[in-house]
């Protein structure tokens, strides 16, 4: 290999890093976390419409809010799972 090769292979691999970079922060993004919420409450709610449930302003509420929480309480259970594996 010449020293071009190098760099282009150089370039790849930075250019590379850089999309796994920006995915990762989209995949752990409060926009995204609230826009799945979002959809879900929708979905659920035309879903609670579609089978006449009582009140479905609120039924929908639930399953939304749990994904929200679950987002919210991961990352801490990430940090003590990793934490718990290093000790190892």
């Amino acid at each position: 290999m010449n020293l071009e090769e190098i760099e282009k292979e150089i370039s790849a691999i930075q250019e590379r890093n850089k999309k796994v970079e920006t995915d990762k922060a989209w995949e752990v993004s409060l926009a995204r976390k609230i826009l799945i919420a979002v959809m879900t409450y929708v979905v659920v709610l035309l879903a609670l419409f579609v089978v006449e449930a009582p009140n479905p302003y609120l039924n929908a509420f639930v399953p939304s809010t749990g994904f929200l929480l679950s987002t919210l309480s991961l990352p801490w259970f990430k940090k003590k799972w990793i934490e718990s594996r290093k000790q190892k």
